[in-house]
């Protein structure tokens, strides 16, 4: 009897090869759809990007923690390996300049390579289901669909998320007209009683939906405004699952929509360097 019970030659699939379909999980779909969308808002911005069979992301800018998303996608256990990842990473956003890195898969310790851990935020799913509640008394909901309302709610995301460190916001800096050019990416502003209060964005790709870019003003929280843009981005399609990465303090809001928490995640910090800007 052979020792092993792999026939001779044979190599067992890990769900992670590049031959592997996208639907073949949940997960999968998941982590290639954050590629998708990671890859499309700095090529969006006519700014570099990389998607490799390891990770995928690009730079954005040079402020705000959140500012240069870099999604992991394939394992990568090994601390000699995560090196040469975080050095083709290295070669796309500057090395002053702050990255987020989003790892499905368990990691080393990335310390030794100036990231600090974050987090490991739930990944969450809500399946097709019931539509968009009504909106509440004095709630407008608008598709952005030109270059002055995308501006409109690049502030709003700034200032309502926050991100300090992008203020003084110059238009352009995050949403640029191309990233809804075609479709793929659709974005929402909320009005209360006229006056923008909040903004969502939904990303389609491998017949999935992701969910990103969800924020309010202070002054509308609790006006319904949040509710109405997180719904629209949601179910944009209704035939297709929606995906999102949740913080712990607002996963009770997305459980009360419909999602359901499928695993967490590991968040890793590149803070950008104290000094001056990128490129100064």
């Amino acid at each position: 009897m052979s020792d092993s019970i792999v026939p001779q030659g044979e190599t067992l699939s890990s769900g992670w090869e590049r031959e592997v379909p996208v639907d073949d999980t949940l997960i999968r779909r998941a982590v290639l759809l954050h590629a998708s969308w990671a890859a499309a808002v700095p090529e969006s911005l006519g700014r570099p990007f990389a998607r490799t069979e390891r990770w995928s992301g690009g730079f954005v800018g040079d402020r705000g923690e959140l500012t240069n998303p870099i999604i992991v996608t394939q394992p990568v256990t090994s601390a000699g390996r995560f090196a040469e990842l975080l050095g083709e990473v290295g070669e796309i956003v500057p090395p002053r300049a702050p990255y987020f890195l989003l790892s499905p898969f368990p990691t080393p310790d990335l310390t030794p390579y100036g990231l600090g851990l974050i987090g490991h935020p739930p990944l969450m799913v809500r399946f097709p289901g019931d539509a968009a509640p009504d909106l509440r008394p004095g709630v407008e909901l608008i598709q952005v669909a030109d270059a002055d309302t995308l501006a409109v709610a690049e502030r709003v995301l700034v200032e309502g998320y926050p991100m300090p460190d992008l203020l003084p916001l110059q238009p352009g800096s995050i949403l640029a007209p191309p990233l809804i050019g075609d479709g793929t990416t659709r974005v929402w502003l909320a009005l209360v009683d006229g006056v923008p209060a909040a903004v969502a964005a939904a990303h389609v790709w491998a017949e999935s939906v992701l969910v990103e870019y969800v924020a309010s003003l202070p002054a509308a929280r609790g006006r319904g405004a949040g509710a109405a843009v997180t719904w629209a981005a949601t179910t944009c399609r209704p035939d297709l699952p929606a995906f999102l990465v949740a913080s712990d303090d607002g996963r009770p809001l997305y459980e009360r929509m419909g999602f359901v928490a499928l695993e967490r995640w590991t968040a890793w910090l590149r803070p950008a360097a104290d000094s001056g800007r990128v490129g100064e």
